[in-house]
């Protein structure tokens, strides 16, 4: 087995034959970042007319490796090779690495290179740029030795590739649809709850418990560390899924006195003003104090009476009657970007119930949402253990230290 430099084997980032010959109106595949996948999750569904993707975006074709520049994405391991492509020619978010594999080296294997525990930590150092922003420079592709057996072995290997991780890829998908349904049991237990509330003590607009909305301010932030004397401006993803993320913050140089009455107190009720229509409205309970902590332009604080118990709030306002309405108002928004009104919040329904049975089903889901995160906590462990298995055999087999045909007869056996 010889060792060779990829750039030998393998064109970097090359022109696109397949491309050029579509005609401006014809369409062909698109691939933003989220839809680049290892396995059965890479997504192939979007098309866009060439017209569209002429300028600014990354060409490719059939028998392409796509091999993500951007962390954390390059860590994720989440290169792919791509078939099928509508009209064999495809474009996609600039942060892809094209990689074309030449006559000595099968396309198969050049992927499982690219996914193999060495490179993947040799491309780590390699990266270059600011925090958050750092890329893989094509000079490092350009530069990596590979082990580079004949075609025949290559393709032994990547046949015996291509049928364990298969096996592993069938069971992470397993495990990711039972997480999947976990949430969908959440809903459901919480939905059922609101139900119950409903029937026994009846709805009332939320305008009835609150006694004030409020939104902060959005000033020029800074990405680098400030002084002692920095606040941190909330971020929307400071509030997912129901919950509060202090850390999720930008930094503004300021002082106290000014922006005082912005920052985030123990329990606020926080709302999001403006967000996608997935994600608008969503709600969370600053749980305790957060010393220095901005509420921005795009977060209102809710101020309830003492009749309706935050915590409480955050179960009602994720129920389905007022994801409903919401919905409702972003379906009857033309922008991407959905904004809540007051009005909008004040109108949501919620259960009238005294503050005995609030603190009960406070108590209730805490404890049925704990066990369904145990068991979720238990499935993502088993996806990390999948995921260092399916590297470990990768890398085992594309250095040699494990001889393939001795092991598919094993797995046969």
């Amino acid at each position: 087995m010889r060792t060779v430099r990829l750039r030998h084997v393998t064109q970097i980032n090359p022109p696109c034959p397949a491309f050029d010959r579509l005609s401006s109106e014809d369409r062909l595949t698109f691939l933003p970042m989220e839809s680049v996948w290892p396995g059965d999750r890479l997504d192939l569904s979007e098309t866009r007319l060439k017209s569209e993707v002429a300028t600014g975006y990354t060409r490719f074709q059939d028998g392409d490796v796509l091999v993500p520049k951007i962390t954390p994405t390059f860590e994720a391991s989440r290169s792919v090779l791509v078939s099928n492509l509508l009209n064999r020619a495809g474009a996609g978010t600039t942060e892809l690495h094209v990689l074309r594999a030449g006559p000595d080296i099968d396309s198969r294997y050049l992927l499982y290179n690219m996914h193999s525990h060495a490179f993947l930590k040799l491309g780590e150092a390699e990266m270059y740029g600011v925090a958050g922003q750092k890329r893989v420079p094509d000079d490092f592709l350009r530069n990596l030795s590979v082990a580079l057996p004949t075609l025949d072995e290559q393709r032994r290997i990547a046949d015996f590739l291509d049928a364990e991780t298969a096996r592993i890829d069938r069971m992470a998908s397993f495990y990711r649809k039972t997480i999947s349904l976990t949430e969908e049991r959440k809903q459901a237990v919480r939905a059922h709850l609101l139900d119950l509330l409903a029937d026994e003590h009846g709805e009332i607009p939320l305008r009835r418990f609150i006694t004030k909305i409020e939104q902060g301010e959005s000033p020029q932030c800074e990405n680098t560390p400030a002084n002692g004397d920095a606040w941190g401006v909330l971020k929307l993803s400071s509030i997912k899924d129901g919950q509060f993320f202090p850390d999720e913050n930008k930094l503004i140089q300021t002082t106290e006195g000014s922006v005082s009455q912005f920052e985030v107190r123990h329990r606020d009720l926080l709302v999001t003003r403006a967000n996608t229509p997935e994600l608008v409205g969503d709600v969370a309970v600053a749980t305790r104090g957060y010393e220095r902590r901005l509420l921005p332009d795009l977060i209102y604080r809710v101020g309830l009476t003492s009749a309706f118990l935050p915590e409480f709030a955050v179960i009602a306002l994720r129920g389905p009657r007022v994801r409903g309405l919401i919905q409702a108002v972003a379906r009857g928004s033309s922008q991407s970007m959905v904004k809540l009104r007051g009005e909008d919040i004040r109108a949501w329904p919620v259960p009238k119930a005294p503050l005995s049975t609030q603190k009960e089903a406070i108590a209730t889901l805490e404890e049925r949402f704990g066990k369904i995160s145990t068991l979720r906590s238990k499935l993502n462990n088993q996806l990390s253990l999948l995921a260092e298995r399916r590297q470990s055999l990768i890398t085992a087999a594309v250095t040699g230290q494990l001889d393939v045909t001795t092991a598919g007869r094993a797995a046969v056996g």
